[in-house]
């Protein structure tokens, strides 16, 4: 009978273990799948950028064209365009090469025959220039299309806009229209002999509804500092920016009526080599500078040392360079990305990432090129008279390591910081998606929970093992692991609509009180030493002492309240939140870290008290007894010889709460203002990676760099956690065979 029963307890030990393998195994096969699946999603973040040849065209003998002065193409790559000088839309299909339509332009003005130069002015339309100093404004439509047996067919047309369009003038190289809405038009000519001239029409409603329209001219008086090689204007026509051929930029205001104010006049060479190119990128914050030595940067105005409000061009970012002059630079419709020609060769760089994401190299040197209104599409005339068309396809250009984790100067900054800012109402918004600020809050949130949680907790465990009663200890360690099921969204609704109010009125309070309470504990416990062992009290109060000092915390806290009012009144005026920004510019927000760290230190002390007390409680008693034995109080046993043989085990604790706290999303989202600033500052809020990660991912793109820098943050966060993991088990396995099995 009694080998019977060994048999099947052996066997029933045998399936025990191997369930728990098969168990533990499933667990890891779970925590790599789910590695490498987040992985995967933000992996794409660094693939390499491409650009795949569609076609190339060889324009045909017949075609009656001079001087080619634009080329495009529509977003599917079935169909490309060039602008001759008769001013003249020629549309090919690229399939084929075949010519399909040939539309002049629909409104020729008086005495114009050809066409000077024409402007790409966004949404596929031109603003182009007649030799007779007129102006005109047209849009091109190219739309391609598949039928059934897989040909292609083009849709086109050229229409014309009525807004901006001037009169003809005389003398004019090159000119800049740009239309004011409702309110006029500007133009901007470049004269001969480098003269520069404005010319505002301004149009006006009076209250009887009737239009009054006038014009303004003004010409620039300021002296040069070389001859003009390349000038530009924003998409407002409120700046002129011009580059020299000693290497000087040149930004002027030209926004008011008849005022010009030159801003600036920097060095962009420095070598002295001939700015070459120039372009304002999306959202003309920001200007690109070619050179004659194929360096290419780009600049933007900022706030000069010592001033409040003027602003000084400043290089902000130098890209790769170019293996020859920059011939052309054309900014992307969506987003910074750059492109700029020299020879054969087109260079697409990020502005902001400061990425080179491709090359694109040509068989012939390249005469024009120009991006698709969706920036997908590459067309390129070379100088062989052959059109050619890439499809692109650069996923994520604003995204690098440098911009994950380095200071990175954005547009309207004064100096390189770490910012997360992933959206914004502009389609111009250049994205600031440093994780440095994330990481910091979480590690900032961390902290802060853990010194509160962390000696609370060891005490109270501590006490709870070695000098509370059995049967006090039966109801209150019940009740404390109670704590840990309580929802974390709770207790940041808690923290976020109750606690940072309470503690907004009374901040001083919870200062003193960290003062106060303590110094009052001590004193009590300082007295109650004096007291004789034998004496009732003392057998009455023993394993029940916390109960007896509840009152002392009580009044402790009640006095901290009094001098905190008495404080703030005599030593801030009245209001010490108001003395913090004014005296020391520090301000105070309601949910801050202070809010955070109580509570996320509420929800995490459970664990580690639970772990820490069965730890210390699982020290062999002849431990203490022998010390006990040999004189030691009960102190010097608990602190001396019991606290150190659960060293293992109160370690463990303290890093299972540390793995929670930095994972918490729930208590940080709700407790703190989600601010994500990198700030010591008890008084200012934080966000961390979890809690960015549930604030963001429901408004994410599928797919999107913010989608997938996201899956990036869950990367981290759980590269963090198998860090604090492994050395904490280095450490609990070190402190094991230094103190022995606990």
């Amino acid at each position: 009978m009694a080998k019977n029963f060994t048999d099947k307890s052996r066997r029933n030990d045998r399936i025990a273990e191997v369930l728990i393998r098969i168990g533990g195994l499933f667990v890891i096969v779970s925590v790599i799948g789910i590695l490498i699946m987040i992985s995967r999603v933000a992996l794409p973040l660094f693939y390499p950028s491409s650009a795949k040849l569609v076609a190339t065209v060889k324009l045909p003998a017949a075609l009656p064209v001079g001087k080619i002065l634009a080329v495009g193409s529509e977003e599917n790559q079935g169909g490309a365009f060039i602008l001759d000088e008769s001013g003249t839309f020629h549309f090919i299909n690229v399939a084929d090469g075949a010519v399909t339509a040939s539309i002049k332009a629909p409104t020729v003005p008086a005495g114009a025959v050809n066409v000077i130069s024409a402007e790409y002015i966004g949404k596929s339309s031109y603003c182009l220039l007649w030799d007779n100093g007129a102006i005109t404004s047209v849009t091109v439509s190219l739309a391609s299309a598949k039928d059934a047996e897989g040909k292609v067919s083009l849709t086109q047309d050229v229409t014309v806009q009525d807004k901006p369009a001037f009169a003809a003038s005389a003398g004019i190289v090159q000119s800049f229209a740009r239309s004011r809405d409702e309110k006029g038009a500007v133009r901007i000519d470049r004269l001969t002999g480098d003269h520069l001239r404005v010319t505002r029409q301004s149009v006006e409603t009076d209250l009887s509804g009737d239009e009054k329209r006038t014009t303004a001219t003004a010409e620039f008086t300021d002296p040069l500092p070389g001859r003009i090689s390349c000038i530009t204007t924003d998409s407002k026509g409120h700046f002129l920016y011009a580059g020299t051929d000693n290497g000087m930029l040149l930004r002027w205001d030209v926004s008011e009526p008849g005022q010009i104010r030159l801003l600036d006049t920097v060095q962009a060479s420095v070598d002295r080599k001939a700015v070459t190119a120039i372009s304002l990128v999306l959202g003309d914050v920001s200007i690109a500078v070619g050179d004659a030595g194929g360096g290419l940067s780009t600049w933007f105005p900022v706030k000069a040392p010592g001033s409040s409000e003027d602003k000084r061009l400043t290089r902000i970012h130098t890209l790769r360079p170019n293996a020859g002059a920059v011939a052309l630079i054309i900014p992307s419709p969506r987003d910074k990305t750059i492109l700029s020609l020299a020879a054969s060769e087109i260079h697409a760089d990020h502005m902001t990432s400061e990425r080179n994401l491709l090359t694109i190299k040509s068989s012939a040197p390249v005469t024009l090129t120009a991006l698709s209104p969706k920036g997908n599409t590459l067309s390129a005339l070379d100088s062989s008279g052959s059109v050619s068309v890439w499809k692109m396809n650069i996923p994520h250009p604003d995204i690098s390591f440098g911009t994950l984790f380095g200071k990175v100067w954005y547009e309207g900054y004064d100096k390189p910081e770490y910012s997360w800012q992933s959206s914004s109402a502009s389609d111009e918004y250049e994205p600031k998606t440093s994780l440095v600020p994330l990481v910091f809050g979480t590690i900032k949130a961390t902290l802060f929970a853990m010194t509160f949680a962390v000696p609370l907790a060891l005490l109270a465990a501590l006490y709870t093992s070695q000098f509370m009663s059995p049967k006090l200890k039966g109801r209150v360690k019940p009740v404390v692991e109670i704590m840990a099921a309580i929802p974390s969204v709770v207790i940041g609704f808690l923290a976020g609509l109750w606690l940072a109010p309470l503690i907004d009125k009374s901040i001083l309070t919870v200062f003193f009180s960290i003062i106060i309470v303590p110094f009052m504990l001590l004193v009590t416990v300082f007295f109650w030493k004096r007291i004789k062992t034998a004496s009732v009290l003392q057998r009455v109060t023993r394993g029940y002492e916390f109960i007896f000092l509840i009152p002392v915390v009580i009044l402790g806290i009640y006095m901290a309240f009094l001098l905190g009012g008495l404080a703030e009144v005599n030593l801030f005026a009245g209001d010490f939140k108001q003395w913090l920004y004014s005296s020391l510019g520090v301000r105070y927000d309601q949910r801050n870290s202070i809010i955070i760290a109580i509570a996320l230190g509420f929800a995490v002390m459970p664990i580690i008290f639970t772990i820490a007390e069965d730890a210390i409680s699982n020290v062999p008693r002849n431990l203490s007894a022998a010390s006990l034995a040999l004189g030691a109080s009960r102190w010097q046993t608990a602190s001396r010889v019991v606290l150190p043989s659960a060293l293992p085990g109160v370690f463990s604790a303290v890093m299972i709460g540390f793995g929670r706290a930095i994972g918490e999303t729930m208590i940080v989202l709700m407790a703190t203002g989600n601010t994500p600033i990198m700030s010591w500052s008890l008084f200012n809020g934080l966000r961390s990676l979890s809690a960015n990660i549930a604030v963001e991912i429901p408004e994410a793109p599928f797919n999107s760099s913010l989608y997938r820098v996201l899956f990036l943050s869950a990367v981290l966060l759980f590269i963090f956690t198998f860090i604090i993991n492994t050395v904490a088990e280095a450490l609990r396995q070190k402190f094991r065979k230094k103190y022995g099995r606990y």
